[in-house]
């Protein structure tokens, strides 16, 4: 995802958003530790969303753990 896209996402998308990065995140670092993961370049491309995503809310001055732990609570 570009940072434009990033940067024009509400604050609920975005702590979406970096929830579903750092899944997407686990789950080609375990395919990767597995010998299942074909296109490496995807962990890359991954851990950069995940970073653009986290300094954008960090930007914003959003605390993303607290609104996960809100939002599993809920």
């Amino acid at each position: 995802m570009k940072a434009v896209d990033v940067h024009n996402l509400d604050d609920p998308q975005l702590v979406e958003f970096v929830d579903k990065a750092r899944t997407e995140s686990f789950n080609l670092r375990f395919q990767h530790a597995t010998g299942q993961l074909e296109n490496t370049a995807g962990l890359k491309n991954a851990k950069r969303d995940l970073a653009r995503a986290l300094t954008v809310a960090r930007e914003r001055g959003l605390d993303v753990e607290a609104e996960l732990r809100k939002q599993r609570n809920d």
